[in-house]
């Protein structure tokens, strides 16, 4: 990754422009995304924030699952923030997206707070889905979660690419899912239908190389998870690099905007942390390895390695966000802990939504619960 030339805008200030790590594995595309980005110091700087905002709050959620504070199933991010990041970078807002259960980064992306998420985490009133949802089930405008069910979100997504076509806004939805999932038989159904329907859907399988404790060699007769689509164009992106993230995201949303149908990015990732907090990790892989990736291709060294070599940023300035940011993570934390539970009562709301209250039987014939929409 190297420098290649800046030039001033009167907007934007000063504009770099850079090579970047990786060209893109084409699958039926005679042409990829750019080999070169452009990238400003505010966008550099808020990249920078989001992912540290990320990885902050990833290792709260693992002190706090280990004081038994956080329960259950929780599934952390820390490693893979240049593909959150660099989706949202490529695409608008009023885009969809949906995703599997690693899904604390995406939910922070698509408008959620820290405070939210944490708070959903911690099952309290406060939480993005008022607490019922936890780790696994969090939502937010045009975000459709957060899913439990390895790979149901694929035909999920769509079905929201079909609205998105159906209403003619020139929308199109992010479609997410892992290396684990990618043999599920729903997936390859789902191609077939968005293929034939064109529906501007992308579908991004985010390869961190291990399926729970299998690695992809020892679950895949093929690795090359951007050709599975067959009949659908792909492309392999470095997913450390949320430059090279962003560029190929661009691409494929373009792909879809101009009605050429479905695409399909596979980001080579790689997460830190064990497939959930019940998985040390360090069982099917070594530690050795974990070190390895971190200090070569970890995706907040290498933006702010780039931002300081280039003098987009000062050392004082990254560390005065990093202070800003553990602060954030403090304060969410400390309400996540204080913020009282969900009553009773609250049960079975929001079954459905704009409708009457509706009675709902409890546990047995007798107990009568009341939802309330």
């Amino acid at each position: 990754i190297y420098h290649l030339e800046h030039r001033r805008d009167h907007v934007n200030g000063i504009i770099f422009f850079f090579s970047l790590s990786k060209k893109c594995d084409l699958h039926k595309l005679e042409e990829g995304p750019p080999v070169q980005a452009v990238l400003t110091r505010e966008e550099g700087l808020q990249y920078y924030r989001t992912m540290q905002i990320m990885r902050r709050m990833e290792l709260k959620a693992d002190q706090l699952y280990k004081q038994k504070i956080i329960r259950g199933f929780c599934h952390l991010y820390d490693g893979q923030e240049a593909c959150a990041v660099g989706i949202e970078a490529g695409i608008n807002l009023t885009d969809h997206l949906i995703t599997a259960y690693r899904a604390h980064g995406y939910t922070l992306t698509r408008g959620g707070t820290v405070r939210e998420i944490m708070a959903e985490l911690t099952g309290r009133r406060g939480g993005i889905a008022k607490g019922k949802g936890g780790s696994m089930h969090m939502y937010a405008k045009n975000f459709y979660g957060g899913n439990g069910i390895v790979g149901a979100q694929v035909p999920l997504g769509a079905g929201v690419a079909l609205a998105c076509k159906y209403q003619g806004k020139n929308e199109l939805c992010v479609c997410l899912y892992g290396d684990g999932a990618a043999n599920q038989g729903q997936i390859f159904e789902t191609y077939n239908m968005a293929s034939l329907w064109k529906l501007p859907c992308i579908f991004i399988c985010e390869n961190n190389r291990y399926g729970m404790g299998t690695s992809v060699e020892r679950a895949a007769a093929s690795t090359d998870y951007y050709k599975r689509g067959d009949f659908i164009p792909g492309l392999r992106v470095d997913g450390m690099d949320i430059l090279c993230v962003r560029e190929a995201t661009k691409f494929a949303a373009d792909h879809c905007r101009s009605g050429k149908g479905p695409i399909i990015m596979e980001l080579q990732t790689y997460r830190y942390h064990g497939h959930s907090m019940s998985d040390p990790g360090i069982s099917y892989r070594t530690r050795e390895e974990i070190q390895e990736v971190r200090s070569k291709s970890d995706p907040i060294s290498m933006l702010k390695d780039r931002m300081l070599n280039n003098n987009m940023a000062s050392v004082e300035e990254l560390k005065e966000i990093d202070v800003e940011v553990r602060k954030e993570i403090e304060d969410a934390a400390q309400f996540a802990t204080t913020d009282p539970e969900p009553p009773l009562e609250d049960l079975c709301n929001h079954i459905f939504h704009n409708e009457p209250p509706l009675e709902v039987r409890g546990t047995n014939p007798w107990v009568k619960l009341k939802s309330v929409s």
